[in-house]
C-alpha cells in the first residue's frame, strides 16, 4: 500500500536521495528552486535562486548538490553552497536535470533545455576532481542508476523512450557503446528517474503512467507499483532496512491534491542499495 510521505505539492518533484548515514530522505523541487527533506517529522526546506535537481551525500553533513550553473558542496546545518565544477555555467538555455553517485564514488548528472529544447542537453561524470562529458545530444537526461557490481551503468533520453545499459571499467568510466536494456516505445510510456535495487533489478518511475516499474537484469517487466500522482518522476530506496520505496511527483500542468507529493512504499521482499558515497 503507498502512503503519502510529505503532503506538499512539487512543481517538479525531483532527485529523492536517502543518505544512509543521517538516515534521511532529500528531494528537490526543481520548478520551484527548492531542496526538501524532513527531520523529526517536521518538513524542511532550502530556497534557491537557480534550479537545483539531484544530489549525492559526501559526508554526514555534506552533500554534493547540482544546480543549473555547477556542482557545490552544501552544508546542511549551515546552507552554505561552495562551488566543485562548474556545469554549463555559461549556457544559459540548458539546467541540471537526474543525477546519482556511482560505486566508484564518482557522480553522474544530466542536463536538459529549460524549455525542452531538443538535444540541448548532455550526461556529465565527475570523478576525484574532473568532469567530463560522456554523451551529447540529449532532449531530457534521466533513469542514471548503476547495477551493484558496479560494472554497469543506466540511463534514458526520455523522449527515446529507450533506457540504456553502458559497461564500465574499474574506475567507473563507460567502455564501448551503450546499448539498447528497456524499449518503452510499444508500452507508449516515458521513462523518468531510476534506480536499481540490491539484487539488480531496474525500478524506473514512468511519466504520466502512475507507476513506478520494475525490470529484471535481462530487461523483462517483473512487477510494477501504482501510485495516487499521475507524474511520478524518481524512485529512491530507504528507510532503516532499505525496504521502502520512496518517490517523487510533479503537479506541474496538473490540479488535484494528490499532484505533486512525495510518496512511500514498503516492501517485504526487496531491499535497496544504500546510495554511494561521492568521493571529492
Amino acid at each position: 500500500m503507498t502512503t503519502v510521505y510529505d503532503r506538499r505539492a512539487c512543481k517538479l518533484g525531483e532527485g529523492p536521495l536517502w543518505h544512509p548515514e543521517r538516515q534521511q530522505l532529500f528531494w528537490f523541487d526543481i520548478l520551484g528552486r527548492k531542496l526538501m527533506s524532513r527531520s523529526g517529522g517536521k518538513p524542511l526546506e532550502w530556497q534557491f535562486d537557480e534550479y537545483v535537481s539531484a544530489a549525492g551525500w559526501v559526508d554526514q553533513d555534506t552533500l554534493l548538490m547540482a544546480s543549473e550553473s555547477g556542482l557545490y558542496r552544501f552544508d546542511i546545518a549551515t546552507g552554505a553552497r561552495e562551488l566543485v565544477a562548474a556545469l554549463e555555467a555559461d549556457n544559459p538555455v540548458t539546467r541540471s536535470n537526474d543525477g546519482r553517485a556511482d560505486p566508484q564514488g564518482g557522480f553522474w548528472i544530466g542536463t536538459m533545455g529549460i524549455n525542452l529544447e531538443p538535444g540541448a542537453g548532455a550526461i556529465y561524470r565527475y570523478y576525484r576532481g574532473e568532469l567530463r562529458k560522456l554523451y551529447g545530444d540529449i532532449s531530457i537526461s534521466n533513469a542514471i542508476c548503476f547495477a551493484p557490481s558496479g560494472d554497469i551503468a543506466y540511463f534514458c533520453d526520455t523522449p527515446t523512450r529507450q533506457i540504456m545499459a553502458q559497461k564500465l571499467d574499474a574506475d567507473g568510466w563507460p567502455v564501448g557503446q551503450p546499448k539498447v536494456f528497456v524499449d518503452l516505445n510499444e508500452a507508449d510510456v516515458n521513462p523518468d528517474g531510476a534506480v536499481v535495487d540490491e539484487g539488480g533489478n531496474l525500478w524506473n518511475a514512468q511519466w504520466g503512467a502512475n507507476r513506478v516499474a520494475c525490470y529484471g537484469t535481462d530487461g523483462t517487466l517483473k512487477q510494477t507499483v501504482s501510485f495516487a500522482a499521475e507524474q511520478i518522476s524518481c524512485p529512491a530506496f530507504g528507510g532503516a532496512d532499505l525496504k521502502t520505496l520512496f518517490a517523487t511527483s510533479a503537479a506541474d500542468g496538473l490540479d488535484g491534491e494528490t499532484e505533486g507529493r512525495t510518496y512511500s512504499y514498503t516492501f517485504t521482499d526487496v531491499s535497496g542499495q544504500a546510495e554511494h558515497r561521492v568521493i571529492l
